[in-house]
């Protein structure tokens, strides 16, 4: 959970300083991979693909409800378990990553930089944050479904 907090707020201050801010498209990206990836400095003040824009004050009190449910829900999430365990420091790393952001930043909004391309589509920029949320439940939702594997016992270890 700390390694994505801090790789999360250390790649955000890199960016905010050394990338000049809504590069999106003007001024333009800075190229790591032409055609493909790119470094951008652009904010989101809403959720995932800038859903609920303008109410960041909301998503952040919505990301302490979420850390707080999987506090005290942690026994029936099964976080015993070493996989899960990873799974949810990935998720909640994320989950504090932005938070931060949002409490931090004057304007309450998430700093976006990773900006892919694939052809013609250009994927919503994101961070690690969201990386580590994505990566997180991706996880825990392909180990959540292990026992509906045909022939497979459903296990409760």
């Amino acid at each position: 959970m700390a390694a994505v907090v801090i790789a999360d707020q250390v790649t955000k201050i890199w960016v905010t300083q050394t990338i000049a801010p809504d590069t999106y498209n003007n001024p333009p990206p800075v190229t790591v991979v032409g055609g493909f990836f790119y470094f951008v400095n652009i904010t989101n003040r809403g959720a995932a693909w800038g859903q609920l824009a303008g109410y960041s004050t909301w998503l952040a009190w919505l990301a302490v409800v979420a850390l707080v449910g999987i506090y005290f829900s942690r026994r029936q999430l099964e976080l015993h378990r070493p996989l899960l365990q990873y799974s949810f420091g990935l998720l909640c790393g994320g989950i504090i990553g932005n938070l931060l952001d949002r409490g931090l930043r004057p304007t309450h909004d998430v700093v976006d930089f990773l900006d892919f391309h694939f052809g013609s589509y250009r994927f919503p920029a994101f961070n690690v944050a969201d990386s580590g949320i994505t990566v997180g439940v991706t996880i825990y939702l392909l180990y959540s479904f292990r026992d509906w594997a045909p022939g497979r016992a459903h296990s409760h270890e």
